[in-house]
């Protein structure tokens, strides 16, 4: 007669559910937004007085216009002073990019990800029914990184 076994059939380690991490999870809404005919001067105050990098320019219905970063405006800074001209009568609406890429609140953060390496910018505005609802740069997608590290990536 042979021993047998009573171990049984050794049970799968248990993977943690798939968690949805969404950019609407992790975006910032209360935005530090500019309007087109505000100075660059004034600009450049709000974005340093902030501690911000750039910001959404939008209407009065809070619909997204063109976005500003500190490198459009040390680009207006160099051009003021190689052709001698004021700085005082620029407006923001002037020197914002109008071709602004936007991603979906409802976008995983993974993806979200990803398009900020393939496309190499430091922000996302988020629009939802053609309002500016928010806005996720890489260093949120980090802090959704680290969050859920320990229950749904390995490290």
């Amino acid at each position: 007669m042979g021993i047998k076994s009573f171990m049984g059939k050794r049970a799968e380690p248990e993977k943690p559910a798939e968690v949805p991490i969404l950019v609407r999870d992790y975006m910032v809404e209360d935005l530090i937004t500019f309007r087109e005919h505000e100075n660059i001067m004034d600009v450049m105050e709000k974005l340093i007085k902030n501690g911000i990098s750039g910001g959404c320019i939008v209407n009065e219905k809070n619909e997204l216009l063109g976005i500003i970063s500190e490198g459009d405006c040390m680009k207006e800074i160099s051009d003021s002073r190689y052709y001698n001209m004021p700085m005082t009568d620029l407006t923001v609406g002037k020197r914002m990019k109008t071709d602004v890429l936007t991603i979906d609140a409802n976008m995983n953060v993974l993806e979200a990800a990803k398009r900020f390496t393939d496309l190499k910018v430091r922000r996302f505005p988020i629009v939802e029914n053609g309002k500016l609802i928010g806005q996720i740069s890489q260093r949120d997608v980090l802090k959704a990184a680290v969050r859920f590290r320990s229950n749904t990536w390995n490290h």
